[in-house]
C-alpha cells in the first residue's frame, strides 16, 4: 500500500469513528436530518456485511439521500459498488461532495426515481422506507416533492414488480420498513435491532 493510500484510509476510519463525526461532512441542514432520516453507522456494518458477500457485488440503495449509507458501506466493503439512487437533486449533490471528500472510487450516485431503473443491473438492494414520507403525519425531509398514499402504494407496487423479477439469492435489507414492497418468496434470513432491520434472500 503506498503512502498516499495508506493516508487516504486513516482519514476514512477517522470519518468512520463515530455518527457524529461522519455527519461533519454535511452542512447542518443535513446534520440536524441524520437522527430520522440517515442510517446509523452501526446499521450500515451489518448490512454491508450481508448485502456484499462478494467481492464484485453491486449494490443499490433505493433512496440514498446524501449518500450516508453507500459511501460508509462502501468503506467496509472497498471490493463491491454501492450505488445510491435519489430523486432530490440537492441531496445527490450532498452525496457526491461527501463522496469526493473520502475519495471513494466504488460509489455512484444518481438523480432520478428508481421506477427507471433496471434492476437487473444490480445483485442486492439496501432499502430504508424511502417511501414513508408519503403516510400522512409523518415526518418529511423537505417539501421539495410531491406527498400522498397513491404515491405509495404506487412505489410499493413497482419496488415489488421490480423485486420479483430477480433471481433467487438476491437479497434485500430492509429498515424499518411495513414490508409491502416485498414479494412472498424473499425468506427472512435474520434481524436485528429488535425486527426494524430485516435482512431478506429470494428462494
Amino acid at each position: 500500500m503506498t503512502k498516499q493510500e495508506t493516508s487516504s484510509l486513516e482519514s476514512r476510519n477517522k470519518w468512520l469513528s463515530s455518527d457524529e463525526h461522519f455527519n461533519n461532512l454535511y452542512p447542518l441542514p443535513i446534520k440536524q436530518l441524520a437522527d430520522r432520516h440517515w442510517t446509523s453507522l452501526a446499521i450500515v456494518r451489518k448490512v454491508a456485511r450481508f448485502l456484499a458477500p462478494s467481492p464484485d457485488a453491486r449494490v443499490l440503495d433505493i433512496g440514498s439521500g446524501v449518500g450516508k449509507f453507500c459511501i460508509a458501506a462502501a468503506c467496509h466493503r472497498p471490493a463491491a459498488h454501492f450505488f445510491g439512487i435519489e430523486q432530490r437533486k440537492d441531496l445527490v449533490e450532498h452525496a457526491n461532495i461527501a463522496g469526493s471528500i473520502l475519495q471513494m472510487e466504488n460509489v455512484t450516485f444518481m438523480h432520478g426515481n428508481f421506477t427507471s431503473l433496471d434492476f437487473t443491473e444490480f445483485d442486492h438492494f439496501y432499502f430504508f422506507n424511502s417511501f414513508y414520507e408519503h403516510l400522512t403525519d409523518t415526518e418529511k425531509i423537505d417539501t421539495n416533492i410531491s406527498f400522498s398514499s397513491s404515491l405509495y402504494d404506487y412505489y410499493n407496487r413497482q419496488l415489488y414488480k421490480k423485486l420479483n423479477n430477480m433471481p433467487a439469492g438476491t437479497r434485500i435489507a430492509t429498515f424499518h420498513s411495513l414490508e409491502n414492497e416485498l414479494p412472498p418468496e424473499y425468506c427472512l434470513s435474520e434481524s436485528h435491532a429488535g425486527t426494524l432491520l430485516k435482512f431478506w434472500v429470494k428462494s
